[in-house]
Formats: structure tokens, sequence, C-alpha cells
């Protein structure tokens, strides 16, 4: 059978030991931010919290808690602890959230290093030596798996989806407006690996894209093949001289 917690009893002499509860309070509070008496909650048996309103301009909201007992048969109340404490509507600090996961994209800055994530899902454990030179040799230097860990599926899906919807993806509004794409550009260098099909890096000194990833459909007017319309240079007549005029210079 489970057992059903019985409530406290009343009792009337720590209900009666406001004004020693208001003393404590008062004796850690800054002077007048003890106000009025909002009641008796008691705790357990003989044990029993006073809640005093604070009026400090900073804690609106926030209560004073005393905490009063009396041993069995005895009427003496004895204080146990007196604090602040917050009550309903009180303004609360927002909740603590760790460093890594208080830090955002753009965040970094020079000399800050993030925290190690063991378990982060966009990595995976890379490749393991065989022993075989010859095997180990091609893994570690023509595919460039000499790392502790490499991208897992999850992470390069997260990757390329953030580089498509971002500001060198074909909805950015310079791709919008662009003539051609950067996948028939001659600056378009492909992206080795499993990303190669879908992204490159653009070589254009003169494009804003210049040394990031961008889309095969993404575009800038730096294209390599394309060029501004130029108009048919005016043909300049010959300067006529008016010497029927004089000018005044004063």
């Amino acid at each position: 059978m489970t057992a059903v917690a019985t409530p406290a009893r009343a009792d009337a002499t720590l209900a009666a030991a406001v004004d020693l509860a208001r003393a404590a309070a008062e004796g850690v509070a800054e002077p007048g931010t003890v106000g009025e008496h909002l009641g008796l909650q008691m705790v357990q048996d003989r044990v029993g919290t006073h809640f005093f309103a604070c009026t400090s301009a900073g804690y609106p909201g926030w209560r004073w808690a005393v905490t009063v007992a009396r041993i069995p048969r005895s009427k003496t109340v004895t204080v146990d602890e007196a604090n602040l404490v917050p009550g309903e509507g009180a303004l609360l600090s927002p909740p603590w959230v760790p460093y890594a996961d208080r830090l955002a994209p753009g965040d970094l800055s020079v000399g800050d290093v993030l925290p190690y994530r063991p378990d982060d899902p966009r990595l995976e454990h890379g490749f393991e030596a065989t022993g075989d030179e010859d095997v180990d040799q091609m893994a570690f230097w023509e595919l460039g798996l000499g790392r502790p860990r490499v991208l897992s599926a999850e992470g390069r899906e997260e990757a390329a989806q953030r580089w498509y919807d971002g500001e060198n993806g074909p909805t950015a509004e310079m791709a919008v407006r662009a003539a051609e794409h950067c996948t028939t550009c001659g600056f378009y260098l492909p992206m080795a690996g499993a990303l190669r099909h879908a992204f490159g890096v653009c070589a254009n000194e003169w494009s804003p894209s210049d040394g990031r990833v961008v889309s095969l459909d993404h575009g800038c007017g730096a294209h390599s093949e394309v060029d501004v319309v130029r108009p048919e240079p005016e043909a300049l007549t010959a300067p006529i001289l008016d010497d029927l005029r004089v000018d005044l210079l004063h």
C-alpha cells in the first residue's frame, strides 16, 4: 500500500510568533524592505514559515521567508532561517545555459575556443589504421581520412542545407538577379567528396562570394561568360566657335 502524507497540523504557538519572525527578517533585510505579513505556511508538525512582502524596488514579487520551529511540549519558538524567496510573478533571472549551448554561430572571436563535444551528432569516427601500409597511406592522404573524426551523414546534410539556404545559395537576391549560374562559370571550383555534386568554391576576386562555398545554381554579376551591354560610342562633331557673342566677366 502507498503511504498517504498527512498535512501538518496548525500550530497556534508558531502562528503567534509574527513579531519574532519579522524581527528576524529585518535583521537580514535592508531597512524598510519588510512589508506586511502574508501568512504562515506549515512545513511539518511544529515547523512553519512566515512570509512577509518585500517592498524593495529591485525585487518585485519576492517575499521574505522566515522559518520558525519549537520542540514538542514547548512554547518557546526559535528561528531556523530567514531569506528572500520568489513569489508568484516574481522577476527572475533567465535559466542558466551551459557555455557549450549558449554560443551561437558567429559568436566565436579571436582567442575563443569552443568546448569539445564528444557526442556531437555531426561527427563520427574517422578511418582507423588497418596495419597495411598501402591501404593506410591511401586512406590518410588520398582520401583525407587521417583525422580522429569526420563529418557524419547528419553533419553533411545539416551543412548542405545551411549553405543552400544562405546568402550563397539560389534564393539569394544576387543569385535571383544573375544571368547565369555558377555551374557554367570558369571561376567555379568543385568541392571534393559527397558534396561536389551540389557545391563548389568561388575563386573570382571580383565576386562577393570569393573564397566561399556556393551552390551550383548560385550566381552573381562577375560570371566569367557574361558581359554587359555595350552601347555604341557617340560620334562627336567638331566644336563651333561663336565669335558674335561676348561674355562679360566681373
